[in-house]
């Protein structure tokens, strides 16, 4: 077989989908282009762990699978511009590399607060070095940190910066409860309660004006004037899809990378997408593309889109069935853990204690049209049981449109 494939990201998304073409059948070449020096590495700990100065980086790097020992890495290297009519990407270095098969993998970068400001001392968590440098602030004495986004990254960095001792720690958000857009008003109330039990410090219902300081931040200026006093800020308001090299090729863009049912872009079946940047739409829920960040997520599409695309290059006429994961995520925070199963945003209209009591270990079910589509557990390892005994009930359950 001869021929390459060009794997765009060399993150997780990317070393899976490279794996999954061989496992597919594909012989030929692939390339991975990647912009980090780093090769791919596990993301979740390094807003807990990693932040927590308990796991070195030797820790978090995948094992690549011997299937791609022959694979050519280019790492601190970026994909800038595309012609995919032409099979062509072009690299930073100024080189253009043809390619029989494409996978988009570039994932996600951290959204950036556009406020007047100083620009030092703040701090995203994306990369083993932002992680890295957020924790040598951390462990200076007597630091104030104001993280700005209650969602997951938020709330995680905010549990870990109090297990390290920091002197204050509060969470700013203009949504009233943390967590409250994928999880509902009863986790999010119940999350509130247990942070602040820990010593987190909140600041809801209202969002950043600015920032305060000349060399360095200071103080996070609210909308309503006030003035947190800040010797760091963490900013955890969202992520941007790495897209732009994709730019000029008549693509849907808008979220992501938009794909069909088999993950393919644009209607070209010589391209597909994976992991985080990938806008796909679910055959298990209600068909409306969604980019999905879970880790689970990167695994699942590249098992899927390798088929796809290998089934293609080499000539066969069978097409897997649509395709149609069960979403899955896990957050650490404090003591405790949040795990779920299936979709709870499709069913925040209908949301029910399944097991336990909010102020313990507590399961909850999320529903739509009367049926399960999502569980939630929040506590300890009873919890998180719990909620992994009705995987095989959100898996059997039909599609929403059916």
């Amino acid at each position: 077989m001869t021929g390459r494939i060009v794997v765009a990201g060399a993150s997780m998304a990317g070393l899976r989908a490279a794996e999954q073409l061989r496992a597919a059948g594909w012989s030929g070449a692939i390339t991975l282009i990647g912009d980090e020096p780093h090769m791919p590495y596990n993301r979740p700990p390094l807003s807990k762990e990693v932040l927590a100065g308990k796991a070195p980086f030797e820790s978090l790097a995948f094992r690549p699978r011997a299937s791609v020992a022959d694979a050519e890495w280019r790492l601190g290297t970026k994909v800038v511009a595309s012609r995919l009519a032409e099979r062509i990407v072009e690299l930073d270095d100024g080189e253009a590399l043809s390619y029989d098969g494409l996978v988009v993998a570039t994932g996600m970068r951290p959204r950036r607060l556009r406020c007047p400001g100083p620009l030092a001392g703040r701090h995203t968590v994306r990369t083993l070095a932002d992680a890295q440098g957020l924790r040598d602030e951390l462990t200076r004495p007597g630091v104030r940190v104001v993280v700005v986004g209650a969602g997951f990254i938020g709330c995680e960095v905010a549990a870990t910066a109090v297990g390290l001792g920091v002197r204050e720690v509060t969470v700013v958000d203009p949504l009233p409860l943390p967590m409250v857009g994928p999880l509902g008003e009863l986790l999010g109330r119940t999350l509130l309660e247990r942070h602040e039990q820990r010593g987190v410090r909140f600041a809801l219902g209202t969002g950043v004006a600015g920032f305060e300081g000349e060399d360095r931040v200071t103080g996070v200026v609210l909308d309503d004037g006030s003035v947190l006093p800040a010797d760091v800020v963490v900013e955890s308001v969202g992520s941007l899809a790495n897209t732009e090299w994709l730019d000029g090729n008549g693509l849907d863009l808008s979220d992501g990378v938009l794909t069909d049912q088999q993950l393919r872009v644009g209607g070209r079946p010589d391209v597909v997408a994976v992991g985080d940047v990938a806008r796909f739409p679910n055959a298990r829920y209600d068909g409306v593309p969604r980019r999905v960040e879970h880790w689970c997520i990167p695994t699942d599409t590249a098992k899927h889109a390798a088929k796809v695309l290998v089934a293609h290059l080499t000539g066969a006429e069978a097409e897997p069935a649509p395709f149609a994961p069960l979403p899955a995520f896990w957050s650490d925070q404090h003591d405790f853990r949040l795990q779920s199963f299936g979709a709870p945003l499709l069913g925040l209209g209908d949301v029910r204690v399944l097991d336990g009591h909010p102020e313990g270990d507590v399961l909850v079910g999320y529903h739509a049209g009367g049926r399960l589509v999502g569980v939630v557990a929040l506590g300890g390892p009873a919890a998180v049981s719990g909620a992994a005994r009705h995987r095989a009930e959100l898996l059997k359950q039909p599609a929403l449109t059916a």
